[in-house]
């Protein structure tokens, strides 16, 4: 999609901070990271929500589920744990029309998240 906000950064049309890239999914830190560390990983496929994860394009969440943990090793704190969150909808918190996963680490992350 062209107006969508991650399919131009993934483009590379607006700067990030990337983490990681390969051919199915793009990771950058977020801009307003809401633990010492804070990065989105986003599949470059524009698929809206979780909500259109299907038989032809399931692969790739499964791929992205395979980045964050090679990255939470890389990146070291793998070990400590970590959360993987997605936002589904208006009501679940979801900004961006673009499915995407925050992994966020690096300190105690309570419960719940609220």
């Amino acid at each position: 999609m062209s107006d969508c906000l991650f399919c131009k950064i993934i483009r590379g049309e607006i700067p990030s901070n990337k983490v990681y890239e390969d051919e199915l999914c793009y990771a950058f830190y977020d801009i307003e990271p809401q633990a010492p560390v804070h990065f989105l990983v986003v599949p470059k496929e524009h698929i809206a929500s979780a909500l259109e994860i299907n038989d032809e394009n399931s692969h790739i969440v499964g791929h992205v589920f395979k980045v964050v943990e090679k990255l939470a090793n890389e990146l070291g704190f793998a070990q400590d744990g970590y959360r993987i969150v997605n936002n589904c909808g208006k009501d679940g918190g979801q900004t961006v029309g673009h499915i995407h996963f925050h992994v966020l680490a690096g300190r105690n992350l309570g419960w719940p998240p609220g």
